[in-house]
């Protein structure tokens, strides 16, 4: 009988293996059918409706769900498409439809391959809210109509100033569509209504919300979309992994303060591409605990170009290797890449490539600032976080103010930087110009430097401080 019972066992061990590779496929491939699908909707439909910082998380990576995933759904319904309207959003403008959201999200969170639809030419007013996980796998937000915050700063619960909409505990889930995610943040910006909020409630911190944020998350997605006006920094991944960010499209005005394009913090194996970032702080933000990220085809302005750091506030520990930034246009900015460090940090930067970089009127193209103070003044201190293994290459355009700013830290000098091809000119629109600066710096350069001074910027053999840098390192390793 044993015998008899071994060739059933291969056979069923075979089917489900078919059966599981036929559902994954067809999964991925619906997906794929559901976004073109949209994207070819959306070029033929009319609006119809015309309504229209940071809590401190851990410093360590992203740490597993503490709560187990949904009941697997072994019979997927009928339909594997979850649009809001069908759970009693009104998709007016006007109306609260946060609750219509959150119930197509947990529905669909059950069900493999699920898509909750925010569908076209409607617009739903959406308050601070969750949606978490763990979901079952391939889950998709498909954004095509307008999702609208609360736009007086008054109807926020203190409890929601850190994020509008916060995505937790997610894997394998992906944001994409047409439609545009709208932080109304003009009243946030205005300093008259943040004050007078803080005079009326006690204990309110000086913060605003993120629009979109991600949490604990790993093999995200977000692609196609457009994220306007946020109150304050318009999409941030904290303590997340895997992360791909395709043609999206981030807007707010050059005057609208804090409202950064992309920040990342504590998140590794991140790669940002072909998207178009104007706002009123830096377009990507890459702050401590972050490695293993690429940032390249970025139209970023106006802005505050792309900044990593800063770093080492209040004496923090501050980590960030493998970054790699290429092939981005700068235009009308204050700065063009840029790594900004506190004094008294420690920790270090290494192995950083700025390269193919196109500046047009950006008042500083290339800067370390190692003595970074957002305040009218800051205490000086002796620690700096160490800075190694910086190359910029190909950094051509035209500046406003200064060419190069590299002030590094009188006790912990920046080493290997490396200045390649650098060909600054000064704006044709602009007359008062600044030398360039180079302090404490040291690595190589190599033709052609343009201003011809930069071919004096960096010092060749470093001395004192190597030691202090070292030791710095060893911290992040």
């Amino acid at each position: 009988m044993k015998r008899d019972k071994i060739p059933l066992l291969v056979f069923l061990l075979v089917f489900l293996v078919l059966i599981f590779t036929t559902f994954s496929i067809t999964c991925v491939d619906a997906r794929k059918h559901h976004s073109k699908k949209s994207r070819s909707h959306s070029k033929h439909h009319k609006h119809r409706n015309d309504n229209g910082n940071n809590a401190r998380d851990s410093q360590n990576p992203p740490a597993p769900a503490p709560t187990p995933l949904p009941p697997y759904v072994p019979y997927p319904p009928k339909s594997t498409i979850f649009d809001v309207l069908s759970f009693g959003a009104k998709g007016d403008g006007v109306s609260d439809d946060s609750k219509a959201l959150i119930a197509a999200w947990e529905a669909a969170c059950r069900v493999p391959c699920a898509t909750v639809e925010i569908p076209s030419e409607f617009k739903f007013l959406i308050e601070p809210i969750t949606l978490q996980g763990p979901c079952m796998p391939h889950l998709v937000l498909q954004i095509d109509g307008t999702i609208l915050a609360p736009p007086e700063v008054g109807s926020w619960p203190k409890s929601s100033w850190f994020q509008w909409i916060n995505f937790k505990w997610l894997h394998n889930f992906t944001i994409q569509g047409t439609g545009t995610v709208d932080g109304q943040g003009s009243n946030w910006w205005s300093l008259s209504q943040v004050h007078y909020i803080q005079k009326r409630s006690k204990n309110i911190p000086n913060m605003k919300p993120t629009a979109l944020r991600f949490y604990a998350s790993y093999d995200i997605t977000v692609r196609n979309i457009r994220i306007i006006n946020s109150p304050q920094c318009h999409l941030k991944f904290d303590n997340s992994g895997k992360v791909n960010v395709t043609n999206i499209t981030i807007s707010s005005p050059e005057n609208s303060p804090n409202t950064d394009g992309i920040h990342l913090q504590n998140t590794q194996d991140v790669e940002i591409q072909h998207s178009n970032i104007g706002c009123g702080d830096d377009c990507v933000s890459i702050q401590t605990g972050c490695s293993n990220v690429r940032v390249h085809h970025i139209n970023c302005g106006p802005g505050h170009g792309i900044s990593l750091g800063g770093l080492g506030k209040e004496k923090s520990v501050a980590c960030v290797s493998n970054l790699v930034v290429d092939n981005i246009s700068v235009q009308n900015t204050l700065y063009g890449v840029r790594i900004k460090t506190w004094q008294g940090g420690i920790g270090s930067v290494k192995n950083v490539s700025f390269s193919n970089i196109q500046v047009s009127d950006v008042k500083v193209p290339i800067m370390i600032d190692q003595y970074y103070c957002d305040k009218h003044k800051c205490k000086n201190q002796t620690g700096a976080v160490a800075i190694s293994g910086v190359t910029y290459n190909q950094i051509i355009g035209t500046y406003s103010v200064q060419p190069i700013h590299l002030a590094c830290s009188n006790n912990v000098p920046c080493t290997d930087v490396d200045l390649i091809d650098i060909q600054l000119n000064p704006s044709p629109k602009y007359r008062s110009f600044q030398q360039a600066l180079c302090w404490n710096s040291y690595g190589k350069s190599q033709a052609p430097l343009v201003p011809s001074s930069i071919d004096y910027c960096l010092r060749r053999h470093s001395g004192s401080g190597m030691e202090t840098a070292k030791s710095h390192e060893n911290i992040c390793q």
